[in-house]
C-alpha cells in the first residue's frame, strides 16, 4: 500500500522533519509513505484568504490520482481508537488502493479537497498545530501498520 500525506506548508521545523522521517524509515516495504507539500501560501494583512486556500487546494488536488482514496484531516471527522484506526488501514489495504491523507492549512481545507474525500477522520478534538498533526498522523499510521503485524509497539 502506497500512503500519501499532503498538506500546505513552507518550512517545517527540524524535530517535525525528524520525527517523520524515523516513523517513515520504520515502515516496511509492505507500506510506502511519502510527504508531499504544496507552497502554503503568505497570509498577509489584506489577504484574500479564500483565495488563498482555494489555491492550496488545486494544489493538493493536482497531486492526487483520480483511483486514491482520500481521506481528510477535519475536527468533524469521525474519531478512532489506535485499534479501530489499525482495522481501518487493513480494509484500505484491502481494497487495493492507494491512500492520500489532506492535512488543511491554517484555516483548515479547501472546499474542493474537502468535496473530494471518500472519508472524514480527526485525531483529536483538540486543536493541534498542523506541525504536529504530521507527526502525529505518521505516528498512528506506524502504530496501526505494528498492530496489523502483531508488532510489539503497541503494548
Amino acid at each position: 500500500m502506497k500512503i500519501k500525506i499532503i498538506s500546505p506548508a513552507n518550512k517545517m521545523p527540524d524535530w517535525v522533519n525528524i520525527a517523520c522521517k524515523e516513523f517513515q524509515k520504520r515502515l516496511d516495504d509492505s507500506c510506502k509513505l511519502e510527504m508531499m507539500d504544496v507552497a502554503l501560501h503568505t497570509r498577509g494583512k489584506n489577504a484574500d484568504i479564500k483565495n488563498l486556500i482555494d489555491k492550496e487546494g488545486k494544489a493538493m488536488l493536482s497531486l492526487t490520482p483520480e483511483q486514491d482514496r482520500v481521506i481528510a484531516l477535519s475536527i468533524g471527522g469521525k474519531t478512532f481508537s489506535s485499534e479501530a484506526f489499525a482495522a481501518q488501514v487493513q480494509l484500505w489495504q484491502q481494497s487495493g488502493q492507494n491512500i492520500c491523507f489532506y492535512i488543511g492549512g491554517p484555516e483548515g481545507l479547501a472546499e474542493n479537497c474537502i468535496q473530494r474525500a471518500n472519508q472524514h477522520i480527526s485525531l483529536s478534538t483538540l486543536t493541534l498545530p498542523h506541525p504536529l498533526v504530521r507527526v502525529v498522523l505518521i505516528e498512528q499510521i506506524y502504530r496501526a501498520h505494528c498492530i496489523i503485524k502483531g508488532h510489539p509497539y503497541h503494548k
